[in-house]
């Protein structure tokens, strides 16, 4: 399996000197550029400890995105986004995805659906037939992505209850409920069968 792929930034657009993403494993020195994105894409920030450890440990089931010219130049020395997740333990069949991010100046590009068929497509080649992920109920945007994802790949996306508020320690000074952390439903998709062509 190729550790890298280049993929247009926008459907469509294959001139020469137009930007690219390029999807690759992560190394040691992305830790901080993930770190930073998650700052910047609001969302739950784990300590940069976490991410460098991440992409030692969990880079073989991470990809990051970088944007490129055709000739391999860099466009930018940050990251455009990326997702981060591992294969169950228990479960060697199932990928869960932990995190998914893109910078603010890289949306519009449907990079988080191109990222997430490039991870659909490492599972089918290793044998993993289902992704799993949690979202809450409010996140429109991920709920849709995880079921355009599952169509694409002809399986049904399927939702259920899995964290609640209270399985998440609530600061003493949180007295509504509805400030607390949100619950988490849990999606899973599959069996996945065949690779997606994430430029289609």
């Amino acid at each position: 399996m190729p550790d890298e792929q280049r993929y247009p930034s926008n459907p469509g657009d294959h001139d020469g000197g137009a930007p690219e993403f390029v999807l690759e494993r992560p190394t040691l020195m992305d830790g901080q550029a993930i770190y930073d994105l998650v700052c910047r894409a609001g969302l739950d920030v784990n300590s940069p400890y976490a991410y460098v450890l991440w992409c030692r440990d969990f880079a073989a089931t991470t990809v990051v995105a970088r944007g490129r010219t055709a000739s391999g130049a860099e466009t930018s020395p940050e990251l455009g986004g990326f997702v981060l997740g591992y294969v169950r333990p228990e479960q060697p069949d199932t990928y869960f995805l932990w995190q998914v991010a893109v910078d603010p100046g890289y949306q519009g590009r449907k990079l988080a659906r191109t990222m997430l068929h490039h991870i659909g497509d490492r599972c089918v080649r290793q044998g993993i037939r289902y992704l799993e992920a949690t979202v809450t109920p409010d996140n429109a945007a991920s709920r849709a992505l995880f079921e355009a994802f599952a169509r694409a790949h002809g399986v049904e996306a399927r939702w259920s209850p899995l964290f609640e508020r209270a399985h998440f320690p609530q600061p003493e000074a949180v007295t509504d409920v509805d400030q607390g952390h949100e619950r988490e439903e849990l999606v899973r998709i599959g069996p996945l069968h065949t690779s997606i062509a994430a430029s289609s």
